[in-house]
């Protein structure tokens, strides 16, 4: 399974971003292959509609779950329509590494970093 993080910043330390159509990266983590990718978001600076840019860049990646603090209202019946499911972490002070690390233990798997 692939989900994305919504991050301010490219590393593991990094805190979630709490925008989704408008977040600096999307942190892809593939739960098969235990493998993180850091993406910058092409929509950062965009104008109306950088969350629907942003679901088209998610649905290339082939992601199955999006972690973020918020999402925009047009946003919610898109993803329903992909399958794609919205999970919302309203903590700004979470980290990429231990939101990975509630993923891991959540599928049951060895973390790829220390939990």
């Amino acid at each position: 399974m692939r989900a994305a993080i919504t991050a301010k910043g490219n590393t593991q330390e990094a805190l979630l971003d709490q925008r989704f159509g408008r977040c600096a990266y999307f942190v892809i983590y593939d739960t098969d292959y235990q493998s993180v990718e850091f993406i910058p978001n092409p929509n950062v600076h965009g104008g109306e509609g950088a969350g629907i840019s942003s679901v088209r860049l998610m649905e290339e990646k082939k992601v199955e779950k999006i972690i973020s603090g918020e999402f925009g209202l047009k946003i919610k019946n898109l993803l329903d329509s992909l399958k794609i499911q919205m999970i919302m972490v309203r903590d700004p002070e979470k980290s990429v590494g231990e939101i990975i690390c509630l993923l891991q233990n959540t599928w049951g798997e060895q973390s790829i970093t220390p939990c």
